[in-house]
């Protein structure tokens, strides 16, 4: 059975594959079709890079909150 992905390895891959993405574009020699292709995919990884960083940055918040009274909070990672 394959080892499930974590977050952190999912957006890693995202990030690196976009990073490829961006270097392959910088080129210039694509052609108009390819390029694309590869600026949709670009929008999709930034997107779901987008998306784990505000949840990182959400948890990072709920964790380092000062307060000893304040009440226990659930951590959503799907928002």
């Amino acid at each position: 059975m394959p080892a499930k992905k974590t977050k952190t390895s999912s957006f890693e891959e995202a990030l690196s594959e976009l990073e490829a993405l961006v270097e392959s574009m910088e080129q210039g020699e694509l052609p108009l079709e390819e390029s694309l292709k590869s600026f949709e995919r670009g929008i999709a990884l930034t997107r779901t890079c987008q998306q784990a960083l505000k949840a990182a940055e959400q948890k990072v918040e709920i964790l380092s909150r000062n307060t000893l009274d304040a009440e226990p909070e659930s951590f959503d990672s799907e928002h």
